[in-house]
C-alpha cells in the first residue's frame, strides 16, 4: 500500500459534470470541482461561500409571479424595480422606497404571465418597455416619489407651426405671375428633431421680376428653436431656407428638392405591431420582433428618440427600417449594441453594419449572418466585448465575441464543462455584477440559483450553483456603494403558505466576525444588549441560524415573529441556515493509469484558509471532521477567524474517487485557498 501527497492550487475551473472525471487531459480538471454548492469561485484561484440573503420585503401578491428589473441613472442612484402584476414597485440599498407608511406604487397594465416577456432598455431617467401584447411605453422618474408610465408618440415631439400664410410682394415690372406653394416645419434644439410639416400656404407672384419677393408668416410653436422653410417645385417640397423668427422672404430662391420634410410614420399602431425587443445604437432608439413584421427593424430618426419619420428622397439622418432577409423564420429576440449592432433572434445571429459609411443610415446599412444558434427571450448580458445569451434550444449558455482572425463573430458554448447544470431545463433570468467578483447570475427553471464567474481576458468561465429553503425566481444587479449587489425573487413556504419575498444578497466585506453576514431571508439587530429579538414574522414556524456578537448561537424556531436568545447579544444576524458544500474532484495522479481501479483513503487534509471559522470536512456528507480552531480565546468568546493552514484527520474511509467534502452549515465564512490531501492507495 503506497501514500501519495496531492496539491490542489486553484478552485477557478468551477464546477463540472460527472461525465468530465474521465477528461484528466483537460486543464480544467486540474482547477475543477465535483460540486460547488452555495460557494463561488474566485478568478484568482480561492472558493468562499456566498453570503447570504437579507429579507427586503413580501412582494404585493405572494400568490402571482414578480420580476425584478434593475434601474441605474449613475452609479449613486440606483434602483431594482419589482414588477408584478399590473404594479411596479422600487427598492434600493436594501430597502423599500415608501409612500408615507405604504410602498410607493405605479400602476402598469403588464399581467402576470407577461412579465418574463417585458424587455426593457434605459437612457438617463426613462426606462423603455417593449412587449409584442402591449403598445410601447416609457417609464419616467419625474422625482423620488414621482414616476409616471407613459405610451410613446412615435412622431416628432414639437408641433408644426400654425398660421402659416404667404403674402406676394410684386416686383417694380410686373409680369405674368404663377402660383407658389410654402410649407413650414419647427426644429429643436441642435437641428437633431425636426416635426412635420405645416398646413400649405400659397400665394401668386413672378419672382423673376426685379425685387419681387414673397413673405411667409406663421405663429410660433412651443419648443421650436428655429424653422425650415419649403417650396413646391416638380411634386416635391425643397428646402429654401430657415429662420430663427415667424417669417421668411422668398425672394426667388430655388429649391433643394433633395432635402424635404419628413413624412409622417408611427408603424407600431394596433395589435400585432408592438416590438418585442429594444435598444439604442448610434443616437438611435431600434425596435424590432412585431408579430406581423418579426424579422423587421425600425431605428429612430438620429438624434432623437421617437421620430421615425422619413423624407422622400431619403436624407441620412432618417428613420430607418429594414427587414432581414432569411433562410428560416428569424423573431428578433433581442438588440444588442456592441462596436456593431447585433440582433439576436430566434434561430441565428445577425450583424448590422454600415457600408462605405463610419455610421449607419438609411442608404448605407448591411446585415450578415454570424451564426446560427438563435437565443430565448430572457434579456443578455454584456461583458466588455462579449456577449452572453441563453440559447433557444438545449438550455445552455453562449458567448458571441468578435473574432478579428475570422472577420466576424463567433459563438462558443459556455456550458459544456457543465451540462448537467443545463440539459432539460430553461434559464428563465440573467443578471450581470462586476464588482467585487465579476460574475453572471442566472436563474434556472431547476429553481436553483446558477453563477459564473467570467473572466474572459484569463481564460475563467466557471460555474458555481446555489440553493435556499425555497425557489429562485427572479433576479437583477444593481450598483450600490462601491459593490454590485445581487437582488431575487424566491418562492419560499412559510408556516404552510406560499410567500415570494425579495431579498438583497449582503456584501462579504466585514471587519470582524461579528459582521459576517451568512443567513437567507434575514434580518439583522444592532443596538443595545438583548435577549428576545422581534420582527421575524416573515420566517414564523422555521428553524434560524443566528450569530450572536460573532458566535454562533444555537438554532430556534421562530414562534409568534421572535425568538429568545441564550444570552444578551448587541449584534444578531437571524435567518434561514446555509449549507456550503465543496467536494473535490475523483483523484488522479502520477502512476500507471493515474491512480485509476485503485482504491483509496484519505488519511488527512490540510486546508490553507483566509478569514474562515467552522470548518468540516470529511470523505463524504455522512462522515464530516470539525477542523478545531479554539485555541488561545478567552472562554465565552467566538473563536478567531483564521488565515492559516489548518490540518484535519478524517475518519477512515476507502473509496474508488478519493474525494473529499468541505462543508460550512455555520453562519460563518469560509474561504478556501489551496488543499493539500494525503492518500493511501490500495494495491
Amino acid at each position: 500500500m503506497a501514500t501519495v501527497r496531492t496539491f490542489a492550487r486553484s478552485f477557478a475551473g468551477g464546477e463540472v459534470t460527472p461525465e468530465f472525471y474521465g477528461r484528466i487531459d483537460d486543464a480544467k480538471y486540474q482547477t475543477g470541482l465535483a460540486k460547488c454548492l452555495n460557494f463561488i469561485t474566485l478568478p484568482h484561484g480561492p472558493a468562499h461561500n456566498r453570503a447570504g440573503l437579507a429579507f427586503v420585503r413580501e412582494v404585493q401578491d405572494s400568490a402571482r409571479k414578480t420580476r425584478l428589473v434593475p434601474f441605474s441613472y449613475s452609479t449613486t442612484q440606483t434602483m431594482v424595480l419589482e414588477f408584478g402584476h399590473q404594479y411596479v414597485r422600487f427598492h434600493t440599498d436594501g430597502a423599500t422606497l415608501m409612500n408615507g407608511s405604504v410602498p410607493y406604487e405605479v400602476a402598469t397594465p403588464y399581467v402576470e404571465a407577461d412579465l418574463f416577456d417585458l424587455h426593457f432598455v434605459q437612457s438617463a431617467d426613462v426606462l423603455t418597455i417593449v412587449h409584442p401584447n402591449y403598445i410601447p411605453r416609457e417609464l419616467r422618474r419625474l422625482a423620488a416619489l414621482n414616476w409616471q408610465i407613459t405610451t410613446i408618440a412615435f412622431a416628432s415631439k414639437l408641433s408644426p407651426p400654425t398660421g402659416v400664410s404667404a403674402t406676394a410682394t410684386a416686383g417694380s415690372t410686373p409680369g405674368t405671375p404663377s402660383t407658389q406653394t410654402y410649407v413650414v416645419s419647427s426644429v429643436g434644439p441642435n437641428g437633431l428633431d425636426e416635426s412635420t410639416y405645416s398646413a400649405v400656404a400659397t400665394c401668386s407672384n413672378n419672382l423673376f421680376d426685379d425685387n419681387a419677393f414673397n413673405t411667409i408668416s406663421w405663429t410660433a410653436a412651443t419648443g421650436a428653436t428655429r424653422y425650415y422653410v419649403y417650396k413646391l417645385s416638380n411634386g416635391l417640397y425643397g428646402y429654401i431656407g430657415q429662420t430663427q423668427g415667424t417669417s421668411f422672404k422668398d425672394e426667388n430662391i430655388a429649391a433643394d428638392v433633395s432635402v424635404t420634410p419628413p413624412e409622417i410614420n408611427d408603424p407600431f399602431l394596433g395589435a400585432g405591431n408592438y416590438p418585442a425587443a429594444v435598444s439604442y445604437f448610434e443616437q438611435r432608439r431600434c425596435f424590432g420582433g412585431t408579430e406581423r413584421a418579426p424579422q423587421t427593424l425600425w431605428m429612430t430618426r438620429s438624434g432623437t428618440e421617437s421620430n421615425l419619420n422619413y423624407s422622400i428622397p431619403t436624407r441620412d439622418d432618417d428613420s430607418i427600417q429594414f427587414r432581414v432577409a432569411a433562410r428560416e423564420a428569424n423573431t428578433i429576440r433581442h438588440i444588442v449594441p456592441l462596436q456593431e449592432l447585433v440582433l439576436l433572434t430566434s434561430s441565428a445571429e445577425w450583424r448590422v453594419t454600415s457600408i462605405n459609411s463610419d455610421a449607419i443610415t438609411p442608404t448605407s446599412l448591411s446585415v450578415k449572418p454570424q451564426s446560427y444558434v438563435g437565443a430565448n427571450n430572457v434579456q443578455p448580458v454584456i461583458v466588455n466585448n462579449n456577449l452572453i445569451f441563453a440559447a433557444s434550444r438545449g438550455g445552455h449558455v453562449r458567448e458571441l465575441g468578435y473574432s478579428g482572425q475570422a472577420g466576424g463573430y463567433l459563438t462558443g458554448d459556455l456550458s459544456v464543462r457543465a451540462p448537467h447544470l443545463f440539459d432539460n431545463l430553461e434559464i428563465v433570468d440573467m443578471a450581470l455584477a462586476k464588482a467585487p467578483q465579476q460574475i453572471i447570475w442566472m436563474v434556472s427553471t431547476s429553481g436553483k440559483l446558477l453563477g459564473l464567474t467570467y473572466v474572459p481576458e484569463h481564460n475563467v468561465g466557471s460555474w458555481h450553483q446555489h440553493d435556499t429553503d425555497g425557489v429562485f425566481e427572479s433576479c437583477c444587479v444593481v450598483s450600490e456603494g462601491s459593490e454590485d449587489h445581487l437582488y431575487v425573487v424566491v418562492k419560499r413556504t412559510i408556516n404552510g403558505a406560499t410567500k415570494r419575498y425579495v431579498e438583497r444578497m449582503a456584501s462579504r466585506r466585514f471587519v470582524s466576525a461579528a459582521d459576517a453576514y451568512f443567513v437567507d431571508s434575514g434580518l439583522s439587530y444592532s443596538g443595545t444588549p438583548v435577549t428576545t429579538l422581534s420582527g421575524l414574522s416573515h420566517l414564523e414556524g422555521k428553524t434560524v441560524n443566528i450569530l450572536a456578537d460573532g458566535a454562533v448561537h444555537p438554532q430556534r424556531v421562530v414562534t409568534s415573529g421572535s425568538i429568545t436568545l441564550d444570552n444578551e447579544a448587541s449584534k444578531v444576524h437571524v435567518g434561514l441556515p446555509i449549507t456550503a458544500d465543496l467536494q473535490t474532484l475523483p483523484l488522479a495522479y502520477e502512476a500507471e493509469g493515474y491512480g485509476q481501479g485503485r482504491v483509496k483513503n484519505v488519511n488527512q487534509v490540510w486546508l490553507r484558509v483566509f478569514r474562515s471559522s467552522g470548518i468540516f470536512v470529511g470523505p463524504n456528507p455522512n462522515e464530516l471532521v470539525e477542523a478545531k480552531q479554539r485555541t488561545i480565546e478567552p472562554y465565552g468568546s467566538p473563536p478567531a477567524l483564521k488565515s492559516e493552514e489548518i490540518q484535519v484527520t478524517l475518519t477512515p474511509t476507502w473509496s474508488d474517487s478519493g474525494s473529499v467534502y468541505v462543508r460550512q452549515s455555520d453562519p460563518l465564512p469560509l474561504t478556501v485557498v489551496s488543499m493539500t490531501l494525503e492518500v493511501s492507495i490500495g494495491s
